[in-house]
């Protein structure tokens, strides 16, 4: 058999498949994702993220330690992030390269401050492909930018209370408080005006003066309606 039959029985070989940009696992299609996934967030509500994670990096350093588990390009990272997010929407889906050029840091800086963020709770993303628009034999489809969203977990929402900021109430409390407020108002509601006048003041000066007054407005009351009878 000669070299030119052989060649034709065999053809030119196995093909190679195409090149193509891998996709990374669980990432989702962009456009299609999203809509669950982002939530409108208020300003001061992406505010309280930032500050729960100064408090959480402070009070979680350890002594001698020059930052926290979070660590400061974390810190500048979520700054960025709070700038960027629409609020109406929760839209939040900057690259990495735009992370670098804003604050001026390396791919591997950014990307370990992202780690961080979302080991500890303040972020969290979704990771998207889009399709090329290519046709014929090259990549159809490659990863494009994270879908991020600002999150404020537990144990920074307790350090947010111990500095003094306002925490929400469990619901049982709030259902107790209400409970208690209703049952004040109708006790109220049933005193006589000296007794309630005294109640309101706390029984002092004042209190007292009210009771008097209140008192003379019911007997004129109760001899009008003496008159009235006649």
């Amino acid at each position: 058999m000669t070299f030119q039959h052989i060649h034709t029985f065999v053809g030119d070989g196995p093909r190679k498949r195409p090149a193509s940009v891998p996709v990374r696992r669980a990432s989702r299609p962009k456009g299609r994702c999203e809509a669950a996934f982002w939530q409108p967030i208020g300003r001061h509500e992406a505010k309280a993220v930032l500050m729960a994670a100064k408090r959480f990096e402070l009070a979680e350093r350890r002594p001698g330690e020059r930052s926290g588990p979070l660590g400061s390009v974390a810190i500048e990272l979520l700054e960025l992030l709070v700038r960027l997010v629409d609020f109406r929407t929760g839209r939040l889906e900057p690259s990495i390269q735009t992370m670098m050029h804003r604050l001026k840091r390396s791919k591997d800086a950014i990307v370990r401050a992202m780690k961080n963020l979302r080991r500890h709770g303040f972020i969290d993303w979704l990771r998207r492909y889009e399709p090329t628009g290519l046709d014929g034999r090259g990549p159809q489809l490659r990863q494009t930018s994270n879908a991020y969203r600002l999150c404020l977990p537990q144990a920074a929402r307790r350090i947010l209370g111990f500095f003094g900021m306002t925490t929400p109430v469990p619901d049982d409390h709030l259902h107790a408080r209400q409970t208690s407020e209703a049952e004040t108002e109708e006790r109220l509601a049933s005193l006589p005006l000296d007794r309630w006048a005294t109640f309101i003041a706390a029984d002092d000066v004042i209190g007292r003066t009210l009771a008097r007054f209140a008192r003379s407005i019911e007997q004129r009351e109760s001899a009008g309606q003496a008159e009235s009878m006649i």
